[in-house]
C-alpha cells in the first residue's frame, strides 16, 4: 500500500494481469533485463510541477546564485570588467589582422591599448583622490558650520536631538574620507583588481583568437545560442564605446566650465562625472552632489546655481538627446529595469555593479530569453518596445474612435437638451 508513485506499474487497458507469454519467458535473464527496464521507464508517467512550484524553484536558484556572487564578488567584478574590455577591444584585434599584421602582434597591440586606457584611468583617479584628501581638511570650518545648521533646522523640524547630531557626526570630514575609502575598496582591494582585471585581459586576448572558430562550431547544435552572444557582444560593445566617449566628453566640459567658476576640486569631479555617466539614472545626482557642495562653500548661491544650471545643460544634451540617437536600439531596456539593475547589482558585487549594470543585465536576457526562441515573447516586457509601439498606436486610436462612437450616440444634456425639447 505504501509503495512510492514512482514504482508504480501501468495497468493493463482489461485491469487484470495479462497472460504470461512462453516465447517472451523464455528470453535470457540478461537479454530481458534491459527491455523490462526500457518498458518501465516508457511507462513510467511523467509528474509536471504545478507552475507556483516552478516559480518558486526558479526564485530560489536565482537566490542562491546572488548570494554565490555577493560572496565572490571581489573576483566576479574584476572579471565580467575585463571580459567587457575584452569584447570592447576585440575589434582592433580583428583590423589588425585584416591590414596583414600577425595575430600574435595584433593580440599584443590591444591588450597594450586596453593597458594605455586603464593606466591613464588610474592615474587621473589617484591624482584626483589626492587632490581630494588635501582639499577637505582646507573647508573643514565651512562644513563642521554647514553641519551644525543642518543639525539646527532637523531639531526645528521636530527630529530629535541625538538622531540629528548623529546626522551631522556622518558628515564629518575624517567621516566623508572613510566612507570614500570604503567604497572604493581600500588600496589592497583596488591592487588586486587591477592585477586579476590585467590577468584575464591577457588571457581572454589570447583565447579570443579561438571564438569565431567555437562560434562556428557551436552553431551546428546551438544556433539561438549562438546568435544571442554575438548580439550580446555587438550590443554591448556599441554600448560600452558609445558611452565611453560621451562620458569623456561629458566630464571635460564639466571640467572646464568648474574651472571657469573656480570650484575647488574641478578635476576630481569631471572624474566623478566621467565614472557617473555609466551608471543610468542616478549617474548624474551622484556626480552633481559634491560640486555644487563645494562651490557652494566657496562662492556661495551664485555659484551654486551656476553649478546646477551646467550640470543640467550638459547632462541633458549628452545623455537625453545625443547618446539615444547614437546608441539606438543596442540595449532596449525598459527605465524601470534600468534603474532597478544598477540598484540589484550594487548590491550583489559593489559599487562596480552599477557601472556594468546595463552589460550585466543584457547578459542575463541574452542567456535566459534570446538563447530559447520559445521565450522570445518575453522581450516587449523587458524594454524591446519596437513592436509593441505600433500595437500601442492602434489601440490609442480605436479608443478615441470609440469614444467619439459612444459621443456620438449619447443623448444631449444641458443647453442642448432643453433646446430640442419641442
Amino acid at each position: 500500500m505504501a509503495r512510492g508513485w514512482w514504482r508504480r506499474k501501468t495497468a493493463s487497458p482489461s485491469g487484470t494481469n495479462p497472460a504470461p507469454d512462453p516465447a517472451r519467458d523464455s528470453t535470457p535473464a540478461s537479454a530481458a533485463a534491459p527491455d523490462a527496464e526500457a518498458a518501465a521507464s516508457v511507462a513510467r508517467p511523467s509528474v509536471a510541477l504545478p507552475r507556483a512550484s516552478i516559480i518558486l524553484l526558479g526564485f530560489a536558484g536565482a537566490v542562491v546564485v546572488m548570494f554565490g556572487l555577493a560572496a565572490a564578488r571581489s573576483v566576479v567584478a574584476p572579471a565580467f570588467l575585463a571580459l567587457v574590455l575584452t569584447i570592447c577591444v576585440h575589434p582592433v584585434r580583428l583590423g589588425l589582422v585584416r591590414r596583414g599584421v600577425p595575430v600574435g602582434l595584433a593580440t599584443g597591440g590591444a591588450i597594450v591599448a586596453v593597458f594605455a586606457l586603464l593606466a591613464g584611468f588610474v592615474v587621473t583617479l589617484v591624482f584626483a583622490l589626492a587632490q581630494f584628501t588635501t582639499l577637505l581638511p582646507e573647508y573643514t570650518p565651512q562644513i563642521q558650520a554647514a553641519a551644525a545648521n543642518i543639525g539646527d533646522a532637523l531639531e526645528g523640524l521636530g527630529i530629535g536631538a541625538q538622531q540629528a547630531q548623529a546626522i551631522v557626526d556622518g558628515l564629518e570630514p575624517s567621516r566623508i574620507i572613510d566612507v570614500v575609502t570604503a567604497v572604493l575598496g581600500g588600496v589592497a582591494g583596488i591592487t588586486f583588481s587591477l592585477v586579476v582585471i590585467l590577468t584575464l585581459l591577457i588571457l581572454m586576448a589570447m583565447d579570443g583568437t579561438y571564438a569565431p572558430a567555437i562560434l562556428s562550431q557551436l552553431r551546428s547544435r546551438r544556433a539561438a545560442l549562438v546568435d544571442a552572444l554575438v548580439l550580446y557582444t555587438r550590443n554591448v560593445r556599441r554600448y560600452m564605446v558609445v558611452t565611453t566617449a560621451l562620458g569623456a566628453a561629458q566630464g571635460v566640459l564639466n571640467w572646464i566650465a568648474l574651472l571657469v567658476l573656480q570650484v575647488p576640486g574641478a578635476l576630481l569631479w569631471g572624474v566623478l562625472s566621467f565614472i557617473c555617466s555609466f551608471i543610468p539614472n542616478i549617474g548624474y545626482f551622484i556626480a552633481i552632489v559634491p560640486p555644487l557642495v563645494f562651490g557652494f562653500l566657496s562662492g556661495g548661491w551664485p555659484v551654486f546655481i551656476a553649478v546646477l544650471l551646467v550640470y543640467g545643460v550638459v547632462n541633458a544634451v549628452v545623455q537625453s538627446i545625443v547618446q539615444p540617437k547614437v546608441v539606438g536600439g543596442a540595449v532596449r531596456l525598459s527605465e524601470t529595469i534600468t534603474f532597478v539593475s544598477v540598484l540589484f547589482w550594487a548590491l550583489v558585487i559593489g559599487p562596480i555593479g552599477a557601472v556594468l549594470a546595463v552589460p550585466l543585465t543584457l547578459l542575463v536576457r541574452s542567456v535566459l530569453l534570446d538563447a530559447d526562441p520559445t521565450l522570445a515573447w518575453w522581450r516587449p516586457a523587458t524594454g524591446d518596445v519596437e513592436e509593441t509601439k505600433g500595437i500601442a498606436a492602434d489601440l490609442s486610436a480605436q479608443a478615441r474612435a470609440q469614444a467619439k462612437a459612444d459621443r456620438a450616440v449619447r443623448p444631449p444634456r444641458g443647453r442642448a437638451a432643453r433646446a430640442s425639447r419641442p
